[in-house]
């Protein structure tokens, strides 16, 4: 891999959707540089800090959150003299996101008062009174042609169907929730599945008209949904939960068909691979130096740290690090709290946040544990490559860890004093951009070779 120097950034970095720019928020300015070359194609300066930003989907505008005005700017590519300024005056601005069509703004107020369609071609605008949330609970078709939004109207959870061409209401229903957490299509756009907070375990599934297609609740009296997720191909929901266990459901009868347990300690007869990190010593050879007595301090013990780490493959019995939430504070640092699929939906890579320095992956083929990754840091980010299976990890180190269904290496970042906490991948999966506390780096990756064996070191 081939690293670029580091970048300074203080916020929010992307990749454009059609992978040809890198959009870099710095303080008050928006940084766009060539994904290739990394020159500076355009810079833009904004009214005050950028907190997010978000590319539309035709990647020829984008858009700055400045969250402390409230206030929202877009800016245009092709046409650089060329700005949109959005201010709900004392509403407010919660966020802020593009339609489909990349030629609309959508805007929830503070206090999720309303919702407001902001058109780019004729200035008017179109209000969708009391959203549930502010950056969650809305959900557009893939075909880009209806968006669902969560509604909460006396003490009640709604769903509304908005038309993307007139944003006109097409028609309205309510939900079996307490408090509506989240909604998504499904990604044929056949049905909407919404599931409650996580201190009422419910997932429903609902066709576009109303009608509750499926009711599901694994269990009663104990947190329920953390996190949900479409495969790629449509035709699996995964759910993960509270009680440390990831559930895949099918699309034609919704029935669980595989429950994943995050055991503590993995035994004999798994087939997994148990890839655990451990640093490599640095290796120096001596021998014909010779050296002054006094250069050397008497409590040197070699070389500070490790320059380097590598993966070993563990044998079985095996038990992973486990941290116990305390019983006495909210938001439990337990469940499933990474759940992401790869791209041709065979794998599901998961993190149990009572064990957060361990990394799973099963096979959905198989139905099993494909290999666990056991890192020395709490997992901070993973992500699959958008064209092969290849999945990236980082955990705040250095390094960064990947693994493919031929084995697990590392990858160390030549970059001094750079820690990796985030990880993206670029549309076409030729690059990664990393960030650190206050800079980024981008990284050139190779396409995988058609077979490989089994390798460790890094």
């Amino acid at each position: 891999m081939e690293f670029t120097e580091a970048y300074k950034q203080t916020g929010p970095c992307c990749f454009s959707p059609n992978s040809r720019y890198i959009a870099v928020a710095n303080d008050y300015r928006l940084v766009i540089r060539d994904t290739f070359s990394f020159q500076v194609v355009q810079l833009f300066s904004c009214l005050d800090k950028i907190s997010y930003i978000e590319w539309a989907l035709d990647s020829e505008y984008i858009l700055c959150g400045l969250y402390k005005r409230p206030m929202i700017q877009a800016w245009s590519l092709a046409q650089p003299e060329w700005m949109c300024k959005i201010d709900e005056g004392p509403a407010g601005i919660a966020y802020a996101r593009w339609s489909p069509d990349s030629r609309h703004i959508l805007t929830t107020s503070e206090f999720q008062l309303r919702l407001t369609v902001w058109s780019l071609l004729n200035t008017a605008c179109v209000h969708v009174q009391w959203p549930k949330h502010g950056s969650k609970g809305v959900a557009f078709t893939r075909d880009g042609k209806f968006a669902a939004v969560c509604i909460r109207r006396d003490c009640k959870d709604y769903v509304n169907l908005l038309s993307c061409q007139s944003w006109q209401i097409m028609g309205s229903f309510a939900v079996d929730t307490v408090d509506l957490a989240d909604l998504e299509w499904s990604p044929d756009d056949s049905s909407i599945i919404v599931w409650d907070s996580p201190l009422e375990y419910k997932v429903l599934i609902y066709s576009p008209d109303g009608r509750c297609l499926f009711k599901y609740q694994a269990y009663e009296c104990g947190l329920g949904v953390k996190t949900v997720s479409w495969s790629p191909c449509g035709q699996f929901l995964a759910i993960g939960s509270y009680d440390q266990m990831l559930r895949i459901l099918n699309h034609l009868t919704w029935k669980t068909f595989a429950e994943f347990v995050h055991l503590s300690t993995v035994r004999a007869p798994c087939r997994a691979a148990i890839f655990k990190e451990i640093d490599e010593p640095l290796q120096l050879d001596m021998s014909e130096l010779s050296l002054d007595d006094n250069f050397m301090p008497s409590n040197y013990d070699g070389p500070e740290g490790h320059l380097s780490v590598r993966y070993e493959v563990m044998e079985l019995p095996l038990t992973l690090p486990f941290q116990k939430p305390p019983a006495d504070k909210p938001n439990p640092k337990q469940g499933i709290g990474i759940l992401a699929w790869s791209k041709d939906s065979q794998y599901i890579c998961t993190r149990n946040d009572s064990m957060p320095t361990a990394l799973w992956i099963w096979d959905i083929h198989r139905l099993e544990v494909a290999a666990i990754l056991v890192q020395k840091e709490p997992v901070r980010a993973a992500a699959w490559d958008p064209i092969c299976t290849r999945l990236v990890i980082c955990t705040g180190s250095s390094h960064l860890y990947m693994w493919t269904p031929s084995g697990a290496y590392c990858v160390s970042n030549p970059l001094p004093g750079f820690s990796i906490s985030d990880v993206k991948w670029n549309a076409d999966g030729s690059c990664l951009l990393l960030k650190d506390k206050d800079s980024f780096c981008c990284a050139a990756v190779p396409p995988l070779p058609e077979s490989s064996d089994y390798s460790s070191d890094g």
